[in-house]
């Protein structure tokens, strides 16, 4: 299965990094490049057969959401992932909204670019593969396909998988501080308060302020992600 891919970006560096990094992944093909919202329709009136649009948001004759509401307008059920440096969460929300599968922040990295268009294919694979009709089991399996597990992502530099699924498990257990998880996995507090911040930023954890002794109340973070991957 090959997926015909739409990449909509004003800013002409990072659309040809985007169409390049799609030419080195396997099951993936560049429909067109669109600079503009204008060129974008343009591409999408003369191929049907778009299944996936890469769409910054910041366009210089419209907003991306509206180029996405003139898409839906028109009956267009291709996916859509935001590739986009908005982060405000009103964005965010208006485009779950209308339909963005998932959201890759610039810059990103051809690792972390390869982990969502792949989580992506794994995620429409499975939709034809399997049954009309599906359980509720089936529809999280399906839905989770397109969030790329811990570690598949690309991490910030100094991070490595093998610590961050260490400091995972133990947050799996319980809440924890940094000193603590320092001292059970083995590395200094700064570098478990690092591995424990990413994760809290990635919404797979959250902080709490623990009291309990003098002085200032200490930071404990708090496992919110799935119990399994």
């Amino acid at each position: 299965m090959t997926f015909r891919v739409l990449v909509v970006e004003d800013e002409p560096i990072a659309a040809e990094a985007a169409a390049e990094y799609l030419r080195r992944l396997a099951g993936f093909a560049v429909a067109g490049v669109a600079h503009s919202a204008a060129d974008a329709v343009r591409v999408l009136n003369a191929d049907p057969a778009v299944d996936l649009i890469l769409l910054d948001m910041n366009l210089p004759d419209t907003h991306g959401l509206e180029l996405l509401r003139l898409v839906r307008g028109t009956g267009r059920a291709c996916d859509v992932i935001a590739v986009t440096s908005a982060r405000e969460v009103a964005l965010i929300r208006q485009a779950v909204a209308q339909g963005v599968v998932s959201y890759l922040l610039k810059p990103f990295t051809f690792a972390g670019f390869r982990a969502k268009l792949e989580s992506y294919a794994a995620y429409r694979e499975q939709l034809a593969a399997g049954p009309e009709v599906v359980n509720q089991s089936g529809i999280d399996a399906m839905i989770g396909l397109l969030r790329p597990p811990p570690g598949q992502e690309e991490l910030p530099k100094g991070l490595s998988p093998d610590t961050l699924q260490r400091v995972t498990a133990l947050l799996r257990q319980g809440a924890a501080s940094a000193a603590e998880v320092a001292a059970t996995v083995g590395v200094s507090r700064v570098t478990a308060r690092r591995y424990l911040e990413h994760l809290a930023e990635t919404r797979l954890a959250e902080r709490d302020s623990r009291y309990g002794g003098p002085g200032r109340p200490e930071v404990e973070y708090r496992w919110t992600g799935p119990e399994s991957r």
